[in-house]
Order: C-alpha cells, then structure tokens, then sequence
C-alpha cells in the first residue's frame, strides 16, 4: 500500500477495526457454538442417566435423538467451512 493511499484511507481505519473486533467475535461465537465436545458430553451423561435408571428408554430416546440432531447440524456446518462452494464430490 502506498502512502497516498494510506493517508487517504485512514479517516476509516476506525471502521475497519470495529469490523475486525466484530468478525473476531463473530469467529469465536461459531467456534464455541460449533464444538461438538459438549455434545458428546452430554451423549455420555445421558447413557449414564439411563444406565442409573435417571430416565426412562422414551426419554433417552428423545433426547438422544435431539443431541444427534445437533451433531448432524455441526457436521453440516463444518463440511460447509470445507466447502463453500456447495460442490458435492
């Protein structure tokens, strides 16, 4: 970047860095939201649940199905991370 242009494009340097800090944050949300560690956590509590009679089969079921849900929805999002073009091998 040349001089003139830095100093002509300075007066937005303010702009710019709240974008940087919002796409930062933007970053780290979907990081968070998108880790499927938690998930599994919760799978493995929700087994044991079951398997210290918690819940009953019908609520395992449903929240299983739930928490699959979730993993299906995190894998999609990921495959789209790899893929932004939508192309399908």
């Amino acid at each position: 970047m040349g001089v003139l242009t830095q100093l002509l494009t300075a007066p937005l340097l303010p702009v710019r860095l709240v974008a940087w800090v919002a796409q930062r944050a933007v970053d780290q949300a979907n990081d968070e939201y998108y880790d499927p560690a938690p998930v599994y956590a919760a799978l493995a509590e929700l087994e044991r649940r079951l398997g210290d009679g918690e819940i009953d089969e019908a609520d395992f079921d449903r929240q299983e199905d739930e928490l699959l849900d979730r993993l299906d929805e995190i894998a999609q999002f990921r495959q789209n991370l790899s893929d932004p073009g939508g192309r399908e091998p």
